[in-house]
């Protein structure tokens, strides 16, 4: 009932719109703008808090080549450096975690709003209505999560497109593009100026973000066209979809224009001494011994467990005990094992005093 309800009041939310647009293109793209307003300042929380956790690399660094063969005493100096500095290091993390909720929502929502039914000759209630003149055995929508009194289900109900500025939002782009070329290539588009707005918005982070030493280049360029990636597979989904991020992504590239005027201007200001503070750990990272990322830190832990392994075991240890061989007689207490024979006397292999000449 409760995921339900995670459904209905977007989808009510998104009803509202369209009763005063008439559009389901700016409908769609005026819920994308009350989810960037939503989460908007948890994002600004999330930079700021990134931002300190930049400033302290320099002391994060030093810990890790003091601590670096105590996994357990580096921790627990980090929470320390943590709580000095009154940081909290998953204050960066919370908008990344809205995110696939946010998806879940507004797939099932507009999923919702095409949802097909087959027309049958029992058909009743509104659906009988909608389905006269239609075909038996043909699919028509019948709209999920809308009261059956708004604009929005009227506008839906029994229609088989759901057209806006000439596009089927109910399409999916490959669909259409392996119908007709032609009119796919305008689908086609959609996602290519999506991946564009992607790659926008992701030159505009890395522009001004101070990576971490820790961050290989492979790494950051993988951080970086992923979203691109994203984008290419939304090919696959309904293209009321590919709209809502194209909107979300615009408002995006606009909040994160402000990030950069607030957090950025200045020489003084909390992103320039993030900037520094990353490449000072940097340089320290390049005089630890070469490259950062998660190959070369986990190479270096890797050696310093060897050298800790190989300083224990040529540590000098008791000798053992030797006890004598079973069968053979014991040395007198009098003398001391490997005391030379007397003169004059020399043995013989077999234990006999061999003879004068």
């Amino acid at each position: 009932m409760i995921a339900l309800e995670l459904f209905e009041y977007p989808a009510k939310l998104l009803a509202w719109f369209y009763s005063f647009t008439h559009n389901y293109i700016v409908a769609i793209s005026m819920i994308a703008l009350v989810v960037m307003l939503v989460t908007a300042p948890l994002v600004l929380k999330s930079t700021k808090g990134m931002l300190e956790m930049q400033k302290l690399q320099p002391e994060m660094k030093k810990l890790q080549n003091q601590y670096r063969g105590d996994r357990q005493k580096l921790n627990e100096e980090m929470m320390k450096l943590y709580q000095e500095h009154k940081v909290n290091p998953l204050a960066s993390c919370l908008p990344l975690l809205l995110q696939m909720p946010v998806f879940i929502i507004m797939f099932q929502v507009l999923h919702g709003l095409t949802n097909k039914v087959t027309c049958t000759p029992n058909s009743d209630g509104n659906l009988a209505a909608a389905c006269s003149g239609i075909a038996d055995g043909r699919s028509i929508f019948s709209p999920k999560f809308l009261d059956k009194s708004t604009e929005l289900y009227q506008a839906v109900v029994g229609k088989r497109e759901m057209l806006s500025f000439g596009l089927d939002l109910a399409a999916r782009p490959y669909k259409v593009i392996g119908e007709s070329f032609g009119k796919g290539l305008v689908y086609a588009l959609l996602v290519v100026a999506l991946g564009v707005l992607y790659y926008a918005q992701q030159r505009m982070i890395a522009s001004r973000a101070a990576v971490s030493p820790s961050v290989s280049p492979m790494q950051q360029k993988l951080m970086q066209y992923l979203p691109v990636v994203f984008a290419v597979f939304l090919v696959f989904y309904l293209t009321a979809l590919v709209i809502y991020y194209m909107a979300q992504a615009v408002f995006r590239i606009g909040l994160n224009y402000y990030i950069t005027h607030r957090f950025y201007k200045g020489h003084e200001s909390l992103g320039r001494q993030a900037q520094r503070a990353s490449e000072s750990a940097r340089e320290l990272s390049q005089k630890d011994g070469g490259g950062g990322g998660m190959f070369a830190n986990a190479k270096r832990e890797l050696a310093a467990a060897k050298d800790q392994k190989g300083t224990s075991s040529t540590a000098p240890t008791a000798s053992k005990r030797v006890t004598p061989p079973k069968n053979k007689p014991t040395p007198a207490s009098g003398r001391t094992t490997g005391r030379p024979a007397p003169t004059g006397k020399a043995s013989r292999p077999d234990g006999r005093p061999s003879k004068k000449k």
